[in-house]
C-alpha cells in the first residue's frame, strides 16, 4: 500500500461555516487543520446558506493548513447536497458524521467518483456511535485501499457519552477502552486518528493533561473548539526534545562503520534493533516537517 505524504494533524479546530468572525481569523491560526462545520454547529434554517459559503471559504485557503469540511449525514435531507457542493470546492477532506458501517464510506466515495472529484479529496470519518465502534475493524480496513479515499478517523466523544450513558469523568476512564480500540483499528488500517474535544476551553491545564493522555494513547492529534487550545495541542502532539535526542542517538549509532549491516546493536546499555532505527527516522522526519 503506497504511503501518503505525512501531514501533521496535531491540532484540528472546528469552525462553524456560519461564524464569519471566526472564519476571518483563519489566516492567523497556527493549527494544523481546520474543520469547517456544516453539521452540529449550524441551525437547520441556516444550513443551505452555510453550504453556499464553503466555496468562497476554501478559495482563500492557506495551503499550510489542511482544510476539511464536515457535512451533514448522507441520510439527512442536506447530506448529499452538502457532499456534492463541497466536493466541487476541492477541500483536502470531507468529514462524514454518524458513520456506522463500511458502506457509509463506500457510498460517499462512489458519489465523489461519479461526480469526478479529484483523488486529492479524501474522506474523514466521525466515530461517534456504538455501531461505528462495533464495526471499527471493518471500517478501518478500507484505509488499506486508496480507492476508498479514507484517510482519518475523528473521535466524537460527546456523542459516544450521550449514546452509551457512561459517566463522563475528567480522566475519561470509562471511555478509555473504546479510545484504545479506535487507535488500534486506525493503525491496522494505516489511518490517522484524532482524539475528541475537551468541552471546557477555559481550563487549559486540564486540556493539556488530556492532550498528553491522548498522545500517550497513540492519537495523532486533538479536536479543538477554541483557538486557545491550539498551542497546547501542538506542543503535546509534537515529539519532545528527549525523544528527538534519543532518535538522533539511534540513527547516529547505526551510521557508524562498525555497525554497518548489523541488525541489533547495544546503545547505552540496552538492545536496539533496526525496527527502532525505522521508528527513529520516522520521528525525525515528522519533526523536520513540523519544525520541532
Amino acid at each position: 500500500m503506497p504511503q501518503e505524504p505525512y501531514r501533521p494533524r496535531r491540532s484540528v479546530l472546528y469552525i462553524p461555516a456560519s461564524n464569519d468572525k471566526a472564519l476571518a481569523k483563519l489566516g492567523s491560526l497556527a493549527c494544523d487543520a481546520v474543520i469547517i462545520d456544516l453539521e452540529d454547529a449550524v441551525l437547520p434554517a441556516d444550513k443551505k446558506a452555510a453550504r453556499d459559503k464553503v466555496a468562497g471559504i476554501l478559495a482563500g485557503r492557506d495551503r499550510r493548513c489542511e482544510m476539511v469540511v464536515r457535512i451533514n449525514p448522507l441520510a439527512s435531507e442536506w447530506g448529499t447536497h452538502d457532499l456534492l457542493a463541497v466536493a466541487k470546492a476541492e477541500p483536502d477532506g470531507i468529514l462524514l458524521p454518524k458513520i456506522a458501517t463500511p458502506r457509509d464510506i463506500l457510498e460517499a466515495g462512489d458519489l465523489l467518483d461519479d461526480n469526478f472529484a479529484p483523488d486529492s479529496v479524501k474522506l474523514w470519518a466521525m466515530v461517534e456511535t456504538p455501531r461505528a465502534l462495533l464495526n471499527i475493524g471493518a471500517i478501518a480496513e478500507l484505509g488499506r485501499d486508496p480507492a476508498s479515499r479514507l484517510a482519518c478517523f475523528v473521535t466524537g466523544t460527546n456523542d459516544l457519552v450521550k449514546a452509551t450513558g457512561i459517566l463522563a469523568t475528567p480522566d475519561r476512564r470509562y471511555l478509555m477502552p473504546w479510545l484504545m480500540q479506535l487507535v488500534l483499528a486506525a493503525r491496522a488500517g494505516g489511518l490517522d486518528v484524532i482524539d475528541g474535544v475537551a468541552n471546557d476551553f477555559r481550563d487549559l491545564d486540564a486540556f493539556a493533561r488530556e492532550c498528553a493522555d491522548g498522545a500517550a494513547m497513540g492519537f495523532d492529534g486533538k479536536s479543538l473548539i477554541h483557538p486557545a487550545q491550539i498551542e497546547p495541542a501542538n506542543r503535546a502532539f509534537s515529539p519532545s526534545p528527549e525523544r528527538l535526542a534519543a532518535a538522533r542517538a539511534i540513527k547516529d549509532a547505526f551510521a557508524r562503520p562498525e555497525n554497518a549491516g548489523k541488525g541489533v546493536i547495544a546503545l547505552d546499555g540496552r538492545m536496539v534493533e533496526r525496527l527502532h532505527l525505522a521508528e527513529a527516522e520516522k520521528l525525525l522526519a515528522k519533526a523536520a516537517i513540523i519544525g520541532a
